[in-house]
């Protein structure tokens, strides 16, 4: 009996490992799985629909363009240029994209979040204060002051920012660990979603008189990506 409840258990444990392991991008099965429209009445998949390789060309695995600046003249100043699977559809299941991110002077990228990715930023040009919060009950805040040529990592899921401290416009590229990031801009998301959340509720939850929040909830949240 206590064989059985320990092989049970040693199941239980290397199934939940596996799971753990795969909480990622899928893996690619074959060579390359080129991205295409999904087709009518098609079956959901958890990526994109895979073009047949031997209509694959290189076309499918390029894109030109990251070394035009962004429109930055913005409520934010900052500008996101992506490169994932929208832009390169060979990106499909390969678990990588890309990003530009062009900052005016004392513009910033605002508090955000990837669900699906870890990146790591490059500075190329300028001056950039960068940080990440840890999650509950910690809620650490880990800062560092970037200049050309450094790199940082936002590990997945987490809450961080970028800020141009400079006088001058600044630049950085940076590598996300998956083909579809996604990104949550935590302002645009509380304060402007669509249904707005009931003010009374936000009102609590940040500990805000409702006209504070009624007044947020009017404004214009900008998104730079």
């Amino acid at each position: 009996m206590e064989k059985g409840v320990s092989f049970l258990v040693t199941i239980a444990l290397l199934a939940l490992a596996s799971t753990l392991a795969y909480a990622s991008d899928p893996s690619p099965l074959q060579d390359t799985c080129v991205a295409i429209a999904e087709p009518k009445n098609a079956v959901f998949v958890n990526g994109k629909f895979c073009k047949n390789p031997n209509l694959t060309v290189a076309e499918d695995f390029f894109y030109s363009g990251l070394d035009k600046p962004g429109n930055i003249s913005n409520p934010v100043g900052s500008a996101v240029t992506p490169v994932n699977v929208a832009q390169i559809a060979g990106l499909n299941t390969l678990g990588i994209s890309a990003v530009r991110i062009d900052y005016a002077p004392y513009g910033q990228n605002p508090p955000h979040t990837h669900p699906r990715a870890t990146e790591i930023l490059t500075v190329l040009e300028g001056t950039l204060l960068v940080g990440f919060v840890t999650s509950n009950p910690e809620n650490r805040l880990f800062t560092k002051v970037l200049n050309k040529g450094d790199v940082f990592v936002f590990p997945i899921g987490l809450i961080h920012f970028q800020f141009n401290i400079g006088h001058t416009n600044a630049v950085a590229i940076a590598g996300l660990s998956s083909q579809n990031p996604g990104v949550i801009t935590i302002a645009n998301a509380v304060f402007g979603s669509d249904p707005a959340i009931d003010p009374d509720f936000l009102a609590r939850a940040f500990q805000l008189e409702k006209n504070m929040v009624e007044y947020l909830q009017s404004r214009f949240w900008y998104a730079n990506n």
